[in-house]
Parts: C-alpha cells; sequence; structure tokens
C-alpha cells in the first residue's frame, strides 16, 4: 500500500491495502455497527487497513421524495459513536461549505462527492481542516482533470488527498471505467482507491432512480487492484435491497466479506504491477 498512507493513519502501518466500506446513507445506528464490526473483521483477516463510511445526509438524489437522511444532527452522532465504539476512523462526505465544519469534529476523512469535484470553495474548505480529504472522480472528468482538483486542496497545504475512481458518464444511462485512470491519476503522487459499486450504476434513469449491475462489483473491485489502485470503496449493507439509497448496486455483508478475501488473495500480485512506460512517482 502507498507509504502515505501510513503517516496519516498510524493503524496502517504494514497493511497491503485500504478498504473503505460502510451504507450509503446513515440510517441507523445498529446498521451502521453490524457492518463496521463486520467489515473491520475481514480486513483484520487480510491485513487491509478499513474506513468506515457513510453519508449523514445525501443531498444529490435524483427526485425531492428521495430519502435524503434521518437528520444531520442525528446521523452525525451515530458516526461519533461507530468511529469511538468501533475504534475504525469515519469517512462523510460534505457538500457545502457551511457544512464542513460540523462533519469535520466527527469524521477522520472529509470526502467531496464526484458531482462537487470542481468546486473551488469547497475543496479549499475542506482542505483547511486539515483532515484527510478523498475527492471522487467527476464523471465528467479526466484523470488529469482530477489532479487540478487535488492541487485546489494542496494549495491550502493539506497534502493528505486521496482519489476515487467512479466511472465515467457513457452516453445518458450508464458509466464505464477506464482503468487506465487509475496509474494517470497515481502519477500525481496521490493514492488511489477503486469505487467498485458507484462504478456498476445506470444513473439518470427514467424511473427516477439510480439502477446498476451488483453482479460486476466484485469484477470491478479486482480490476481496480490488478491496475494498481492502492485500495478499494464499496457500499454495504445488511439488507441491500431494503436500502433507501443505492440499493441496486451495495453489497450485503456476506457478499463485501467474500470480496474481502478474494481481494486479499490478490494484493500480493498486484503490488508487483505497474503500467510500462513512464514509472509511477509512488
Amino acid at each position: 500500500m502507498n507509504a502515505k498512507w501510513q503517516s496519516w493513519f498510524p493503524d496502517a502501518q504494514d497493511k497491503k491495502k485500504c478498504i473503505v466500506a460502510g451504507p450509503c446513507v446513515v440510517e441507523s445506528y445498529d446498521i451502521c455497527m453490524r457492518v463496521a464490526e463486520a467489515m473491520a473483521e475481514a480486513c483484520q483477516k487480510a491485513s487491509f487497513f478499513y474506513i468506515f463510511k457513510a453519508s449523514y445526509r445525501k443531498a444529490n438524489r435524483t427526485r425531492a421524495t428521495s430519502f435524503q437522511g434521518i437528520g444531520d444532527a442525528q446521523a452525525l452522532e451515530i458516526l461519533r459513536q461507530v468511529r469511538e465504539k468501533g475504534g475504525v476512523p469515519i469517512l462523510t462526505d460534505v457538500h457545502e461549505t457551511i457544512e464542513v465544519e460540523a462533519a469535520a469534529q466527527v469524521a477522520d476523512v472529509l470526502q467531496v462527492p464526484a458531482f462537487l469535484a470542481r468546486q473551488t470553495s469547497l475543496l479549499q474548505a475542506v482542505g483547511r481542516t486539515g483532515k484527510v480529504i478523498n475527492i471522487k472522480k467527476g464523471q465528467f472528468m479526466s484523470a488529469e482533470a482530477i489532479l487540478f482538483a487535488a492541487e485546489k486542496v494542496a494549495l491550502t497545504g493539506n497534502r493528505r488527498v486521496f482519489l476515487t475512481e467512479r466511472g465515467t458518464f457513457f452516453g445518458y444511462d450508464d458509466l464505464v471505467v477506464d482503468f487506465r485512470n487509475i496509474p494517470k491519476m497515481r502519477q500525481g503522487g496521490y493514492p488511489v482507491l477503486m469505487d467498485a459499486t458507484h462504478a456498476v450504476q445506470r444513473p439518470n434513469t427514467g424511473v427516477g432512480m439510480t439502477l446498476g449491475d451488483r453482479m460486476f462489483v466484485s469484477l470491478y473491485a479486482r480490476l481496480g487492484l490488478v491496475a494498481g489502485a492502492d485500495g478499494v470503496f464499496m457500499e454495504v449493507h445488511p439488507f441491500p435491497d431494503a436500502s433507501p439509497s443505492d440499493a441496486a448496486t451495495m453489497l450485503s455483508i456476506g457478499m463485501a466479506v467474500q470480496l474481502i478475501a478474494e481481494l486479499y488473495h490478490l494484493s500480493d500480485v498486484s503490488a508487483t504491477l505497474e503500467p510500462t512506460g513512464r514509472s509511477s512517482s509512488l
């Protein structure tokens, strides 16, 4: 795994890869803790560094009537409890500069969502917190363009940034993953994750909800590691089909545990693979 993680998170020392996993949005303490405990155990067995993720609010739902959250204060308190009782670092996303301070009091990692990856004021605001920052590559951005977003954070004096590949718009209601993006983004000197669940989405569908192909999540995760990713981002839920957000693409806990075991066997191989030509700067 990228050596930078070891200085950002002491518990990441000697870990092979990073796994960011959790439900799409905070629904309840029970759901969050069930996922956090199961993923922490699976990652411990695989010698992966684990970060729990969940949005405390979803601000970019397709329809105004879609579930957006249980309330900011309650959701952030649940994330705080998961961090303290579960003993795991927390990632959550922010959508506006006014949200940054409250989220930074709870989260170890602040995430800038893909649709907001060019928002300069938001990138600067999260950068100034000094927290580790994850920037999702916008579905409309090239690998080269996301490095400019990372630069906006770095110019605040905070270079604790990693990037996440999550697919590129392909027509009106589908995504495609160009796995060349992973080594290209790593050329900027930042760790890169492969978002295996959002990358299989089919957004902007006429039914007013995001659909997707869960059957390809494992494939995308494995291909991401082969392409050189420093880890995998995935959404996990005890009962995916009952989730009010991203139900079509989230993994069950059992599926995620199995996938982590598969990635364990692949991680040693992927560590030796580098694209030919220009060498990585990491």
